[in-house]
C-alpha cells in the first residue's frame, strides 16, 4: 500500500477513507486473530474478501440491500491517483451509514466458542439448545447469537437479544435478527449446492435515511466458519477454508494470545492463502484472477 496515503480510519484488516457523502472500503491483505493483527499479510487476501462480498451482494439483493455504491477506482479523486493499482480488485466506494454496535452472529453448526459456551452451560448467548449434542453438529434451526461490537478495535462480549433491544431499540433489534438469519439460510443453501457449509457467519447492519442495509463484508473466510462438505463429520473439529487454519497453528505455537502475536511460517501463509482462494471459487464457480497489483 503507498505509505503517503494514510487511511482515516484503519480497522484490523479494512482501512477506510472519507469521501465526503460517501467512504472508501479497502480490504487489506492483513489477517487477524484473537484479536490481534498478525505481523504477516496473506497474498490476495483484501481481493478474496471483496471479491466474495461482492459476489454475496449480488446474489442476495432481493433479501436485504447493502451499502455498496461502486467498485469503480477510476472515478476516485485526483488524490488517490498514485494508489489505483492497489486498489483495483479490493475496494468498494459505499454510502455512510450509521452502524449499529452489534455484531450479528448466526451460528448453524454448534462449533467454536459456541461449542465451549454450550458445554459449559447447554446454551449459546442465552439460547438453550437439546442436551447431548455433539461438537460440530448442526442445528435443528440456525440461532442468532449477537455480540457487542468493538469499534475501537477492542474484545467483541457475547450478548443476548435483550441487550440488543435495550442497545438499539425493539424494531431495529427483530430486523437485524430476522435479516441475518435470513441471509444466512439463503447463502448456506447456496454453498451447499456448491460443496461448502457455512457453519456460522456473522453480519453488520446500520441504517441509511432510515432504512436498514447491510454494512462492511459478508460471508467471507474472515467472517464464516466455511467447511468442506464431502469431509463434514460431526463430533470432530472440522477441515475448513477460512482462518481457522491460522487459529490452530497459534494455538500449537505456544503464544499466550496476550503479547505480540509471533510471525506466521512461510508454508502457513501459503496456505492459508489458498484456502482463502479456494473458498472464493468453490462458492462462486469462478477463477479467481487476481486485479490489482497489492
Amino acid at each position: 500500500m503507498p505509505e503517503e496515503m494514510q487511511p482515516d480510519y484503519q480497522g484490523k484488516v479494512r482501512d477506510i477513507y472519507d469521501l465526503g457523502d460517501r467512504l472508501l472500503l479497502v480490504a487489506s491483505d492483513r489477517i487477524s486473530a484473537f484479536d490481534a493483527v498478525l505481523p504477516d499479510a496473506i497474498p490476495f487476501k483484501g481481493e478474496v474478501l471483496t471479491k466474495l462480498t461482492l459476489y454475496w451482494f449480488e446474489l442476495l439483493q432481493d433479501i436485504v440491500e447493502t451499502h455498496l455504491i461502486s467498485t469503480d477506482v477510476e472515478g476516485l479523486p485526483e488524490r488517490f491517483a498514485s494508489m489505483t493499482g492497489y486498489l483495483r480488485g479490493r475496494s468498494m466506494i459505499v454510502r455512510k451509514a450509521e452502524v449499529f454496535p452489534v455484531e450479528c452472529i448466526v451460528r448453524g453448526y454448534i462449533t467454536g466458542s459456541g461449542w465451549k459456551e454450550y458445554l459449559r452451560t447447554g446454551a449459546i448467548c442465552g439460547v438453550p439448545l437439546p442436551e447431548g449434542l455433539a461438537e460440530a453438529q448442526r442445528l435443528d434451526a440456525p440461532i442468532f447469537t449477537p455480540s457487542t461490537k468493538a469499534f475501537d478495535g477492542g474484545h467483541d462480549e457475547y450478548i443476548d437479544f435483550e441487550q440488543v433491544v435495550q442497545t438499539i431499540g425493539q424494531q431495529h433489534a427483530e430486523t437485524i435478527r430476522r435479516l441475518s438469519l435470513d441471509i444466512y439460510s439463503a447463502a448456506h443453501e447456496h454453498a451447499c449446492s456448491r460443496g461448502v457449509i457455512i457453519a456460522d457467519t456473522k453480519f453488520e447492519f446500520g441504517t441509511v435515511d432510515g432504512r436498514v442495509i447491510l454494512v462492511d463484508e459478508a460471508l467471507t473466510p474472515d467472517s464464516s466458519r466455511f467447511w468442506p462438505a464431502d469431509l463434514y463429520a460431526p463430533g470432530r473439529a472440522q477441515a475448513s477454508f477460512d482462518k481457522q487454519f491460522v487459529r490452530d497453528w497459534l494455538d500449537a505455537s505456544g503464544w499466550d494470545k496476550s503479547g505480540a502475536p509471533p510471525s506466521l511460517p512461510a508454508d502457513v501463509v501459503e496456505a492459508t492463502s489458498r484456502k482463502y482462494i479456494q473458498a472464493y471459487e468453490a462458492i462462486t464457480g469462478r477463477r479467481f484472477v487476481p486485479e490489482g497489483d497489492g
